[in-house]
């Protein structure tokens, strides 16, 4: 009874040691990754680190009631029983106990092992894992080229190489687990044979004899579960391995103890000498960008793709920290400030518009849960947005589709700008935010951004002209560096770089005024 209430009570700990540890892990892990930077997620896929956060991470969880618990009891089982043997036979007590070396012998060479299998299957999980991400979140493409014999039979690869190294795992674990079993049987043998004798030549009795078999009795269900032990330590040290090293990267941005934040009065912004590579980059990304901008004026960035332009607006937001340079908001360096209010004043809004499976409402009000409805509205209708939700059935509380699927690309690229209209920044950031609307509603947008204007910084990144020829001014970019800038017409009688993009994008003959209404 005593032996069945206390398993009970260990059994009950185990589980509830296990799973509050890994609701502890899994919340440092998380917030791990939400603040690691933009470089450690552009190397790492996310099928990586969804196998990370739940295969490594239920392993590690599990240890406690398969592997800690049953390295207790053993320990217990073969330390206290062994002194009471030994206590009381000490030839019969060495027989019963000389398993143990050869036992600790193949349990260490096994976890070496295993331990080395674990690592690659995990890897090979991560890659199952990585597909089949890929897969559904390419469903569309697979779908309109016909590919899914292609994917299944990728898909099939995948987990048979995954199968094909967890039968060799299981043949390591048994031959393993056979070899200690037979050691331990041999034991036991030895005990009866040598025992037996002690019995008919009086040395002890029948008595001590059955004390002895009863305990190797006892062990021998934990012997046979040392196969499952030793697999449990070494997934336990492969996959904490795998997670801890994640768990401990320092992030490459963030706020600096006791850092105040941002203030922001005159509204200036100052760019001074910015060059910035990307991590393995064979060349440099941004080289010695310098410009300033006052609040209520509009700076346009144009260039041809990987000039530059999306790195500027993402180190103006502090998503990577320069080389060399700095960028001044009111004259403090914001790799002094806090990053939230930073980010509070500083909005960019990305060419791709994720949104999230919530309703239309929630999707606008994400940088500010507290917006009120009024306040949504307003930056709907500034985005061009809230006459499309208004002919909805439920209007704003019409639920979104996985990663929008149920809007169009024009559709998603507006929310994502009532988004960004909502926080009201102080400095306002348009990825070539437009790129999937019309020029109609994009002429629209752009007027009503305008009307509010005065009260920020604006900066647009775009590759259509029309989409900036109204900025006061326009900085050029090729390969890095600013090699134009000027107004519009400015640029034009220039009869550079931009005079001959103009050209191509909408002939010579088209009168700068005309466009620029």
């Amino acid at each position: 009874m005593l032996r069945g209430f206390f398993t009970t009570l260990q059994n009950y700990f185990s589980e509830y040691v296990g799973h509050q540890t890994a609701y502890a892990l899994r919340l440092a892990y998380y917030d791990r990754i939400q603040n690691l930077s933009f470089e450690f997620h552009n190397r790492m896929h996310s099928g990586d680190l969804i196998t990370l956060g739940m295969l490594d991470l239920e392993a590690v969880r599990m240890f406690f009631s398969t592997g800690l618990i049953r390295l207790i009891l053993l320990t217990l089982l073969i330390g206290l029983g062994g002194y009471m043997l030994l206590s009381t036979s000490l030839t019969l007590g060495l027989l019963a106990l000389s398993f143990v070396p050869f036992v600790a012998w193949r349990s260490s060479v096994t976890q070496l092992r295993l331990r080395g299998t674990w690592l690659e299957l995990q890897d090979r999980l991560s890659d199952l894992s990585r597909v089949m991400e890929e897969n559904l979140s390419s469903t569309r493409v697979v779908r309109a080229f016909g590919a899914q014999p292609y994917e299944m039979e990728k898909y099939h690869a995948v987990s048979a190489r995954a199968l094909t190294l967890a039968h060799d795992r299981v043949g390591i674990r048994v031959r393993n687990t056979s070899a200690m079993t037979f050691s331990f049987l041999i034991a036991m043998g030895l005990v009866l044979w040598v025992g037996g004798g002690m019995v008919r030549s009086g040395e002890i009795t029948v008595g001590t004899l059955t004390s002895f078999l009863t305990f190797m009795t006892i062990l021998q269900m934990p012997v046979r579960q040392l196969g499952m032990l030793v697999n449990s330590f070494a997934r336990t040290a492969t996959c904490g391995e795998r997670l801890f090293a994640l768990l401990d990267l320092e992030p490459a941005i963030s706020s600096r103890t006791g850092a105040p934040d941002l203030k922001v009065e005159q509204g200036r912004l100052v760019v001074e000498d910015l060059t910035y590579s990307y991590p393995d980059a064979e060349r440099t990304s941004l080289d010695g960008i310098s410009f300033e901008a006052r609040r209520g004026e509009t700076i346009g960035l144009i260039g041809p793709p990987g000039s530059g332009k999306s790195t500027l607006a993402h180190l103006i937001a502090r998503y990577h920290n320069p080389d060399r340079g700095r960028i001044l908001i009111d004259g403090q360096d914001i790799r002094d400030v806090s990053l939230g209010s930073l980010r509070r004043a500083v909005v960019v809004t990305q060419q791709d518009s994720f949104l999230f499976t919530t309703s239309l409402e929630n999707n606008i009000a994400y940088g500010d849960p507290r917006a009120t409805r009024e306040a949504v509205r307003r930056a709907s209708d500034r985005a061009e947005l809230d006459q499309f939700v208004a002919g909805l059935p439920d209007g704003y509380e019409t639920a979104v589709g996985e990663r929008g699927v149920s809007l169009s690309g024009g559709q998603r690229q507006r929310m994502n700008i009532a988004r960004s209209l909502l926080l009201d920044p102080e400095i306002l950031v348009f990825d070539d935010s437009t790129a999937a609307i019309d020029a109609g509603t994009e002429a629209r947008i752009r007027k009503a951004v305008t009307a509010t204007a005065d009260d920020r910084i604006t900066i647009i990144i775009a590759h259509r002209l029309s989409s900036l020829m109204h900025a006061d001014r326009i900085l050029v970019m090729e390969d890095g560096r600013i090699v134009e800038t000027g107004t519009h017409a400015a640029l034009l009688a220039l009869g550079g770089r931009y005079a001959a993009l103009h050209e191509l994008q909408f002939g010579a003959g088209t009168a700068p005024e005309t466009e620029a209404e």
